[in-house]
């Protein structure tokens, strides 16, 4: 497993944790435990490297949804809108995951990006 693509992907997903104002610290504990879960995949399946960023990000989505709730919250749609979250595309996490809108289905932003 290449380390500079792990420490990439926890940059990318913490960026958008601050982006968000959600680095808390179970925030970036749950984003410690997706990176390590996520080496660990990509040594047993090195050809998935590529997707290593999206899934942590998933990964991180899944655990906070479990403690805090949607994240991150779409804020593209506007205040009309009903709350909803934004999901890494393609389903996979890579190679080039972005985030897109579950209601409009738009990219809004790569991931890093938010």
């Amino acid at each position: 497993m290449d380390n500079a693509l792990l420490m990439n992907a926890r940059a990318r997903v913490l960026a958008d944790l601050e982006a968000r104002r959600c680095a808390s610290a179970d925030a970036v504990s749950a984003l410690e435990d997706a990176c390590s879960a996520r080496q660990w995949w990509a040594e047993q399946w090195p050809q998935g490297e590529v997707y290593v960023a999206g899934l942590v990000a998933q990964d991180v989505q899944d655990a906070l949804l479990e403690t805090v709730g949607r994240w991150p919250l779409c804020l593209r749609c506007g205040a009309d809108a009903p709350e909803h979250a934004l999901y890494i595309q393609p389903d996979l996490g890579g190679p080039d995951p972005v985030w897109v809108c579950e209601e409009s289905g738009e990219v809004v932003a790569p991931l890093g990006g938010l």
